[in-house]
């Protein structure tokens, strides 16, 4: 009897510790996914305000397909000669540069000529992945990468593993359907936040 006592209350106690162990795991993700979520930029800062850092010419632009207002801001980026050369990552193929001007409503040989479209790229890896072998070919040395705020932080993870050598300057993009203020009371942007986290996690550890 005595024996049969020892052994339930082993297992009692293992059974506890796994749970405690699942439960701080819980609690150490949620924590995980607050941090992400409430350090995301806020704001990019505008030419005429942000720091010198910000506004300095890099060698290229480099966007990443993906949410509105990333291919607009690159080739405004472009327009303005923050960067002689646009390279867009992860664009369906059969899609052109006339195309791609067409869709975001600009117009200009002088665009046509310096952007480069990338075609092998279906997730964040890839895009670091054909960027930084076409950033090999051209001789880039910096870059300002342009991206929804919530996906920054692991572009620049896969980015600087893979392009340690080569300055990133962040310019997150704001997409008007997410909503960074009261996140967690916004059903879509909830999910999307814990996509985006859970992925991030995935980037670090195999980083590691």
């Amino acid at each position: 009897m005595n024996t049969e006592k020892l052994i339930l209350a082993k297992h009692r106690r293992t059974l506890g510790g796994w749970l405690a162990f699942v439960l701080a795991s819980i609690l150490l993700w949620a924590a995980g996914l607050i941090w992400f979520a409430e350090t995301l930029p806020a704001q990019n800062a505008a030419p005429e305000t942000a720091r010198p850092q910000q506004i300095d010419m890099t060698d290229a632009v480099v966007v990443l397909t993906g949410s509105p207002g990333r291919l607009s801001a690159g080739i405004d980026l472009l327009a303005r000669k923050r960067a002689k050369h646009l390279f867009i990552s992860g664009v369906y193929r059969g899609v052109d540069v006339a195309q791609i001007l067409r869709l975001v409503k600009q117009q200009g040989s002088e665009l046509e000529c310096c952007m480069t479209l990338g075609h092998a790229a279906d997730d964040t890896k890839g895009n670091a992945t054909e960027t930084a072998r076409w950033a090999k070919k051209e001789g880039i040395k910096s870059l300002r990468l342009v991206t929804a705020s919530y996906h920054m932080r692991r572009s620049l993870l896969e980015f600087g593993r893979l392009m340690p050598h080569i300055q990133i300057i962040a310019h997150p993009i704001f997409p008007t359907g997410f909503k960074a203020r009261f996140w967690w009371r916004w059903p879509g942007t909830l999910r999307l936040l814990i996509n985006e986290y859970t992925k991030y996690l995935v980037a670090l550890m195999r980083l590691w």
